[in-house]
């Protein structure tokens, strides 16, 4: 990717760290379901016969072998406690109203209530926002270059200032958390450093989403895209990548 990216919607992206631009090239994907519109190999998408493996912290997740994942994780004080507590009182209620296991209309209900709200109060800007920083958000770029076509194929992401969004193809025998947990630790070192600062700089869980079809994909490409305009961010203020396919896609 050089230069700058103009997204659909208009607005004007930071490309980010040479590093980010070389994303993209050669992607090579694992065992799957449905064709790259770029590429002979199949991507894979979720699979409702194939095993799901489900972990949960304080938030579920779900991962499917060499599956297609959409991510989001954020600062640690990227949204304020009261606000934060409120947001798990609701959902632990509704979360007693609907018992475990959901459908597929349950669960999108769960993700419209609550982990859309979520992005919605990320996207307020609330906390230090350390990451509205070039400098400093070149050390995230960075963490995804680390593993790249190693232990994930990359497709977007951005990097907004208290938060980020990725969606990125397991390789086989790679676990999301594990991928999660190296890119955290590899930025809180190197970010705490460069700010002189201690502690804990991101929050401990994340929200994730399995990738559906096409369709899904093509709406998490969309999404990614447009969050620095939906957050009325000013070029500059956030760094954002997409692939080949994703390009194709959204074109």
């Amino acid at each position: 990717m050089r230069g700058l990216f103009r997204g659909a919607c208009g607005g004007v992206a930071n490309a980010g760290s040479p590093l980010l631009r070389d994303f993209g090239k050669g992607f090579v994907y694992g065992v799957a379901n449905q064709r790259s519109p770029l590429h002979s190999a199949p991507m894979q998408f979720y699979n409702e016969f194939k095993e799901t493996r489900e972990t949960c912290n304080r938030l579920p997740h779900k991962q499917q072998e060499g599956g297609t994942l959409f991510v989001a994780y954020r600062l640690d004080d990227s949204i304020p406690v009261g606000l934060m507590e409120e947001w798990s009182e609701e959902r632990a209620k509704w979360i007693a109203q609907h018992p475990k296991p959901w459908d597929e209309e349950t669960d999108s209900e769960y993700h419209r209530k609550f982990t859309y709200e979520l992005e919605l109060l990320m996207d307020k800007g609330y906390g230090s926002c350390v990451l509205r920083e070039a400098k400093i958000r070149a050390i995230v770029e960075e963490s995804f270059q680390n593993f790249e076509g190693i232990r994930y194929d990359m497709h977007s992401c951005v990097v907004m200032p208290n938060h980020v969004h990725v969606m990125f193809s397991l390789k086989e025998g790679t676990k999301m958390e594990k991928v999660l947990a190296s890119w955290k630790n590899y930025t809180a070192t190197r970010i705490n450093g460069a700010l002189g600062q201690e502690g804990a700089l991101w929050q401990k869980d994340y929200f994730d989403r399995m990738i559906r079809d096409w369709d899904h994909f093509a709406k998490v490409s969309r999404y990614i895209r447009k969050n620095p305009l939906k957050a009325k961010l000013r070029e500059g203020e956030f760094s954002i990548y997409e692939d080949e396919i994703v390009k194709r896609v959204l074109r």
